[in-house]
C-alpha cells in the first residue's frame, strides 16, 4: 500500500475527530468536567464542518488504495458530522441529570461518527471493515451506557451478538470475494466483474453474504430483529445516532460499492434488494401500528424508511444519488429530532416512551408538541415538510428507472404508516388532566428547545424552499 503522497490537508477532518477523542480521555484522566467534554466535543464537530465548508466542498482526492474523497462523500461526511453535533447538544441535557459518569460518552461519540465517517469514503474492503468496526464498537457502549437499567442491558447485549454475526457473515462474504477476485479494492473487483458477466460460485456466494451483512446493518426485512429491543432500551439520544447516522453510513458505502461494480447487470441482486424493499417497507409500517412503544414505533418506522431509500437505490444513476442524498437530510434532521422529543421529556428514572407519555402535551408544553407534531408529519411524508420533498424524490427516480411495483408499494405502505404517526398526534391534542413539570433544569431545557427548533426550522425550510439543496446536491455529485 502506497501512501506517500497523501496530502495531510485531505485527512483532517478525520484526523480532526481522532485528536478530539484523545483529548477528551487525556481532560477525564486528569479531571472529570461534563460541560469540558461537551464543549470539546461540539466544537470540534463544529470545526469539522467548517473546513469541509471551507475547502473540502470543491475538492475532490484519492487516499490509494482505502479511501476516496469525492463530492457524494464530502456531502454526506458533513451530515453525519452536523448529525452528531445536534446529537451531542441533546445528550448534554439528557445525561447530566443522570448519575451514571457522562464523560466516557463523548469519547464513544467522536468515534462512532469517524467510524461513520470513513464508511462513506471507503472504496477497499480494509477500510469498509476498519470504519464497520470502530462504529460498531463504539455502538455496543452507547447502547448500554446507562448500565442501572435492565433494558439497557439487554439492548446492549442483543446489538452485541447480532452486530458480530452480522459483521462474520460480511468478513467472510468479503473473503470469497477477494478469493475470487483477487482484489480488495472496489475498483479491482468491478474490473472483475465487468471481465467475468457470469460470476462463478465463490463470487456469487460472497455478494449473497455481504448482502446478509449489509442487511443487517441496515435493520431491513428479514435482519430487523434486534431494532425495535435496541431502540427501546438504548439512551433517546443514542437510539437517534443508530437511526440515522449509523445507517445513512452504511447506505452511502452500499451505493457507492453497487454503482462501482455495476450491480445492477445481476438481476438476481437486484432481484434480492428488491425483496428486501418491499418487505421492509410492509412489514415495518404493519408491526409499527401495532406498538404502544414510541422508541419502538420509531425502530419500526425507521425499518420501512430503510425499505424507501432501497428504491432510489435500486432507481440507480445520477437522479438515484441525488434522491438518496436529499432523502438522508430529511431522515436524519427528523428522527434526530423525533428522538429529541423524547429526550427533552425524559427523566432519570426512564425515558418518555409511553404513549400516554404524550397525553395532552400540546396542552402542558405546546412548543414541543409542535415540534413533535412536525417531525412526525415529516416522517409520514405530509407536504410543506422535507420528508414529503424526499418521498417525492424518490419516486420520481422509482418511475425514471420503471420500478413500477417498488414505486406502488412505497405509496401504499406510506399511507399505512400514516395511521401510527396520527395516532401519536391525537394523543397529544388530547385534552389534559392536570399539568407536569419538566425534570430538566431551565438552562438545560432551553439548550434542548433551541436544537430542536432549528431542525424542526430546517424540515418545514426544507419542504418549502428545497431548491438550494437540492442545487448543493447536484453541485457536489458533479
Amino acid at each position: 500500500m502506497e501512501f506517500s503522497n497523501i496530502n495531510i490537508i485531505d485527512v483532517l477532518p478525520g484526523l480532526f475527530l481522532v485528536v478530539a477523542s484523545v483529548l477528551a480521555m487525556i481532560s477525564i484522566a486528569i479531571k472529570r468536567n461534563h460541560i469540558f467534554i461537551f464543549v470539546v466535543t461540539s466544537t470540534s464537530l463544529m470545526g469539522v464542518f467548517l473546513f469541509l465548508i471551507l475547502y473540502a466542498s470543491n475538492h475532490e482526492f484519492n487516499v490509494e488504495p482505502l479511501f476516496v474523497i469525492d463530492g457524494f462523500g464530502t456531502f454526506v461526511t458533513g451530515l453525519i458530522v452536523m448529525s452528531a453535533l445536534a446529537v451531542s447538544l441533546l445528550s448534554y441535557a439528557y445525561f447530566e441529570q443522570r448519575e451514571e459518569r457522562k464523560e466516557e460518552y463523548y469519547i464513544l461519540l467522536l468515534l462512532a461518527t469517524l467510524g461513520s465517517d470513513i464508511l462513506v469514503i471507503s472504496k477497499h474492503f480494509v477500510s469498509l471493515f476498519l470504519g464497520l468496526e470502530i462504529l460498531s464498537i463504539s455502538l455496543y457502549a452507547m447502547v448500554a451506557y446507562l448500565r442501572k437499567r435492565n433494558k439497557s442491558d439487554e439492548a446492549g447485549l442483543k446489538y452485541l451478538i447480532l452486530a458480530a454475526f452480522s459483521s462474520a457473515f460480511l468478513l467472510f462474504g468479503m473473503a470469497l470475494v477477494y478469493s475470487a477476485s483477487g482484489s480488495m479494492d472496489f475498483t479491482g473487483i468491478a474490473k472483475y466483474v465487468s471481465a467475468n458477466p457470469t460470476l462463478p460460485l465463490p463470487m456469487f456466494a460472497g455478494m449473497c453474504l455481504m448482502v446478509v451483512g449489509i442487511g443487517f446493518k441496515l435493520g431491513v426485512v428479514p435482519f430487523h430483529m434486534w431494532a425495535p429491543d435496541v431502540y427501546e432500551g438504548a439512551p433517546a439520544p443514542v437510539a437517534a445516532f443508530i437511526a440515522s447516522i449509523s445507517k445513512g453510513g452504511m447506505v452511502v458505502l452500499l451505493v457507492r460499492f453497487f454503482d462501482t461494480i455495476n450491480g445492477f447487470q445481476y438481476p438476481v441482486l437486484v432481484l434480492a434488494f428488491a425483496c428486501i424493499a418491499v418487505a421492509s417497507m410492509i412489514a415495518g409500517n404493519v408491526l409499527a401500528i401495532q406498538q404502544t412503544n414510541v422508541k419502538r414505533i420509531l425502530a419500526y418506522s425507521s425499518i420501512a424508511h430503510m425499505g424507501y431509500i432501497l428504491v432510489a437505490f435500486l432507481a440507480g444513476g445520477e437522479l438515484g444519488e441525488e434522491a438518496v442524498s436529499f432523502y438522508l437530510v430529511a431522515y436524519f434532521l427528523t428522527n434526530i429530532g423525533a428522538f429529541g422529543v423524547v429526550a427533552i421529556l425524559s427523566d432519570q428514572d426512564r425515558d418518555a416512551e409511553r404513549l400516554e407519555d404524550y397525553q395532552g402535551l400540546f396542552w402542558r408544553h405546546p412548543k414541543i408538541a409542535a415540534v413533535f407534531t412536525a417531525m412526525l408529519l415529516s416522517l409520514a411524508g405530509i407536504p410543506l415538510t422535507a420528508g414529503f420533498l424526499g418521498k417525492f424524490y424518490l419516486i420520481t427516480s422509482g418511475v425514471h428507472a420503471q420500478l413500477w411495483w417498488l414505486v406502488i408499494v412505497l405509496v401504499a405502505s406510506s399511507v399505512i404508516g400514516l395511521y401510527y404517526y396520527i395516532r401519536i398526534i391525537a394523543m397529544m391534542f388530547e385534552k389534559a388532566e392536570g399539568s407536569d413539570e419538566l425534570a430538566l433544569h431551565p438552562r438545560l431545557y432551553l439548550i434542548n428547545l433551541i436544537t430542536l427548533l432549528v431542525l424542526c426550522a430546517l424540515i418545514i425550510y426544507y419542504g418549502i424552499y428545497p431548491q438550494g439543496l437540492i442545487e448543493q446536491i447536484h453541485n457536489f455529485l458533479q
